[in-house]
């Protein structure tokens, strides 16, 4: 979901109010477009460690994601932390959530070796 949102932001889709404390509303200039893909990229990773972590995917990054999944915990919880003091109300509402649920899935993935 994270990777599509900022796939779209990317793109140009008008929703900047949702993101980076809604400092750009509407489309983002083309820094923040570039900023957008370099999430994608960013989260594409994070994700690849906790699913290989997992035993989902990549089995090649399981004894490298032993470490790389408690780094993918700490970004989560600055996520969180983020989230939560952004002063977007949209951020607060939507992003907040889903950094938690996120948070909370790397750990129990971390946790569970």
């Amino acid at each position: 979901m994270l990777v599509l949102f900022q796939l779209a932001l990317a793109a140009g889709a008008p929703w900047g109010a949702l993101a980076m404390g809604g400092r750009y509303p509407g489309r983002f200039p083309p820094a923040m477009r570039v900023a957008a893909l370099v999430q994608v990229v960013l989260y594409g990773a994070m994700g690849a460690i906790v699913f290989a972590r997992a035993g989902l995917l990549l089995p090649e990054l399981f004894t490298v994601s032993h470490v790389a999944v408690w780094v993918v915990v700490a970004l989560m919880a600055v996520a969180v932390v983020l989230n939560v003091i952004t002063p977007s109300k949209w951020e607060r509402r939507l992003w907040a959530p889903v950094a938690l649920v996120l948070l909370a899935t790397s750990v129990v993935v971390a946790l569970g070796e």
